[in-house]
């Protein structure tokens, strides 16, 4: 692994990125790898940058808010501060010519609009150099990079691809139907998503510099890392998943080598045997959901996926963190906490780790 560029906000960054490589070598130095964020003393608040504002909103304004952020959080063991510049979980489907709208009732997200009536006048899927949202995205990108460098890292996009690309633009319930109506036009669809993938990566990685200066979506690694996810998997059965969801999201971490796959809400569980036998998917993060509990309830489908091979993101309060400890194989666990009270107890939660392990 290169040598990772210093960050004024993460000053003990190489210790971060050897504790890092050892995750993903399946080892470990003395304790497992803990991301644990707690407010600075004093630190002033900071009005939120919401999907809409990175869109419409003043570039320069919006970076100098995310820095100030960054500024006023303790970045304790393994976190890494980051710029996520998101325009929301289904951007990708608006770089392929898709528009997003607000809604009221929920201010803070967005939502897409398909355009897909008969996949034969769309295919194949292309971005356009002159698509707005495209062209924004890179250029935030791209100031990105001038003015955090040497402060944070940059954080890859939301890449809602593959599959939950296609039922962005088709919308779900059309693309359950067209699974069973015309699996010949969704092999096309798959075959056509799969191969912006590596345009996207490519372009934002290159503009935003990344390979340069390091970027970190859930973890952290100099030589590429990002999260992979299919939301709609939860809508379609395992012969489905297994004959065009699973490929792709292994093709696709072929491309950024250390991947994780946000494996979102229990009704995806019904995928656990084609995801934990998964080629370059060595992440599993599993996330309940709303509703659906906590990390600590699925303590036996934790250490199932570490039997597996696999490694797993958890999360929760010290105490259930602590007792999650006494089961999990250490080599292949990151504990994930946020907003703790100070940084000495970020401090404490570490050495713990470190007499217990």
């Amino acid at each position: 692994m290169k040598r990772p560029m210093s960050l004024e906000l993460k000053p003990g960054i190489e210790d971060a990125a050897r504790r890092w490589n050892a995750y993903f070598a399946g080892e470990i130095i003395d304790r497992p790898l803990v991301w644990a964020t707690a407010k600075q003393a004093k630190a002033e608040p900071v009005e939120k940058i919401t999907y809409h504002d990175w869109i419409y909103g003043d570039i320069d304004e919006n970076i100098d808010k995310t820095l100030k952020a960054a500024r006023a959080i303790f970045w304790g063991g393994e976190a890494v501060p980051s710029f996520f510049p998101s325009f929301g979980c289904d951007e990708v489907g608006v770089y392929t010519g898709s528009q997003l709208y607000w809604n009221e009732d929920s201010p803070e997200t967005d939502w897409i609009k398909p355009y897909v009536n008969d996949w034969k006048d769309v295919l194949p899927l292309d971005i356009k150099d002159d698509n707005f949202y495209w062209k924004r995205k890179l250029e935030i990108y791209r100031r990105g990079a001038e003015r955090l460098a040497g402060k944070m890292a940059m954080s890859p996009p939301d890449l809602h691809t593959n599959m939950g690309l296609l039922a962005a633009i088709r919308g779900s319930e059309r693309l359950c139907l067209d699974l069973i109506d015309c699996p010949d036009l969704i092999n096309e669809a798959m075959e056509s998503a799969r191969a912006l993938f590596p345009k996207i990566w490519g372009k934002m990685t290159e503009v935003g510099k990344m390979d340069e200066l390091g970027y970190c979506q859930y973890l952290y690694s100099m030589e590429g890392a990002a999260a992979l996810e299919c939301d709609f998997s939860c809508m379609i059965s395992r012969e489905m998943f297994r004959r065009w969801v699973l490929p792709a999201l292994e093709e696709e971490a072929s491309y950024v080598k250390n991947a994780v796959y946000h494996w979102d809400g229990p009704g995806a569980l019904t995928h656990r045997e084609a995801l934990m036998g998964s080629r370059n998917l060595y992440t599993l993060a599993f996330a309940p959901g709303a509703g659906g509990g906590r990390h600590i309830d699925y303590l036996d489908l934790l250490l199932e996926i570490q039997k597996h091979g696999k490694a797993v993101h958890v999360t929760g309060t010290i105490e259930e963190m602590k007792y999650m400890h006494r089961f999990l194989d250490p080599e292949k666990v990151a504990y994930f906490t946020f907003n703790m009270d100070s940084p000495e107890e970020v401090e404490m939660l570490l050495e713990w780790f470190v007499k217990n392990t």
